[in-house]
């Protein structure tokens, strides 16, 4: 499908539980469209909504109002309706999502951490295994340290195990939330890359990019998150 996800006037706010419960607007009436083969940038000032609009994509914020229509497996399910067992066959086959930090597992070795997405999609473990292997070399990441829970890793290198989870599986649709924030130079280049290869491959990306030249050298298209700010369109 040329379009694998529709984003239809969709809405997004807090309750302050603290605040007497004042409601505080994020983002009103987001619509756009995503392209196979294409990488589409949320840009925006912090605070504009970027991160609440990829989290209402991956299911981790409900949305208030609006459809998030999602071609999964070649059926048509509004994300925003659909039950958590549909979100979960969602996140499991046809969205990926690369999120700023990596959630650490205790005692799993971070080669397993980046192979388990694939052993849940019932690829052999050793397959698995195997390429997570090949993704943590080419990000640079000592074979030392594969064997290794990756809590005690620093920032950049939990960095690269999340980054290498997030591109093993083939998902038609992956949500990139700051992937090179932590990086150095060298793998920003190496992230880079993948994106393109990621976009040869008919894969529709979208993503948060704050670093101007990453931005630069990914984007097809800027989607201005700050048109989406309450009142602005009546503005």
């Amino acid at each position: 499908m040329p379009t694998p996800l529709v984003v239809s006037e969709v809405a997004k706010s807090f309750t302050m539980h603290l605040r007497d419960g004042v409601r505080l607007a994020v983002v009103e009436d987001v619509s756009f469209s995503l392209k196979s083969g294409e990488c589409a940038v949320l840009g925006g000032p912090s605070g504009a909504g970027k991160s609440s609009i990829l989290k209402m994509l991956y299911g981790n914020y409900a949305a208030d109002a609006g459809q998030i229509i999602v071609n999964h497996g070649g059926k048509l399910i509004d994300l925003a309706a659909a039950s958590p067992r549909e979100v979960l066959a969602i996140r499991r086959d046809t969205i990926g999502y690369v999120s700023q930090f990596l959630r650490t597992v205790p005692r799993v070795a971070a080669v397993d951490v980046v192979a388990e997405p694939l052993v849940a999609r019932g690829f052999d473990r050793a397959r698995a295994r195997e390429r997570a292997a090949t993704l943590l070399s080419r990000l640079n990441l000592p074979e030392r340290l594969w064997g290794l829970p990756p809590a005690t890793f620093s920032g950049g290198e939990q960095q690269r195990v999340n980054i290498a989870r997030g591109f093993i599986t083939a998902h038609p649709i992956l949500l990139l939330d700051e992937p090179t924030a932590s990086l150095d130079a060298r793998n920003r280049e190496v992230v880079i890359a993948m994106i393109a290869e990621k976009k040869a491959e008919g894969v529709a990306l979208l993503g948060i990019f704050h670093d101007a030249d990453v931005r630069e050298a990914v984007a097809d298209r800027i989607i201005d998150v700050t048109v989406f700010a309450p009142g602005a369109r009546a503005a």
